[in-house]
């Protein structure tokens, strides 16, 4: 195999380069759409569009595991339990 001058290495390095961002931008597209089909069988019509981004953007900011913590600790209002009857 031939040893490539500079200028040909710096192409085959910056086409590798930009092969690899491809594949980069198609797995995040991939797994944002796995994220996006899960909230199909979600009732986020309950909230609005500027409460619903808010919140993601808010767990995203802290971390998935952070995020839990911190809804599992607030206690659910009256609102939102269902009523008990006889």
């Amino acid at each position: 195999m031939p040893k490539l001058n500079d200028r040909d290495r710096l192409a085959d390095l910056e086409a590798r380069q930009t092969k690899i961002a491809e594949e980069i931008l198609d797995a995040r597209r991939a797994l944002r759409g796995k994220y996006a089909s899960i909230l199909s069988d979600m009732a986020v019509e309950k909230l609005s569009e500027k409460d619903f981004r808010e919140l993601v953007q808010h767990a995203i900011r802290l971390g998935g595991p952070a995020s839990i913590t911190a809804l599992k600790g607030i206690a659910p209002t009256a609102k939102s339990q269902p009523e008990k009857r006889p």
